[in-house]
């Protein structure tokens, strides 16, 4: 799994039928010190996350584990909103600081 931070949604209205009503958003990916990468990510979301959370993102068959998600053409899936994250030289995000 990786760490990412919600930075929009994205809109398809045509798609594969089996990704009808699966709710995509945009991450960007979070480096070990907490860092926003470069990098971005479309990934669908099981959870309800909103822009601006920290998500865990889960990628590859892993993505498609969830209920539901066995069929559908996903390679990556927000699996939690993350509600703190701490290193050994301290908490680097919490989520009640972030809002």
């Amino acid at each position: 799994m990786r760490l990412a931070k919600v930075r929009g949604t994205v809109v398809s209205t045509v798609k594969d039928d089996s990704l009808i009503g699966v709710k995509l958003l945009l991450v960007q990916l979070i480096d070990e010190s907490g860092d926003l990468q470069d990098d971005y990510e479309v990934a669908a979301d099981v959870v309800g996350a909103g822009v601006g959370e920290w998500v865990l993102v889960s990628r590859g068959s892993s993505a498609r584990q969830h209920q539901g998600y066995h069929q559908r053409p996903v390679d990556a899936a927000i699996v939690a909103i993350v509600d703190t994250v701490s290193l050994d030289s301290g908490l680097r995000y919490d989520k009640r600081e972030d809002l």
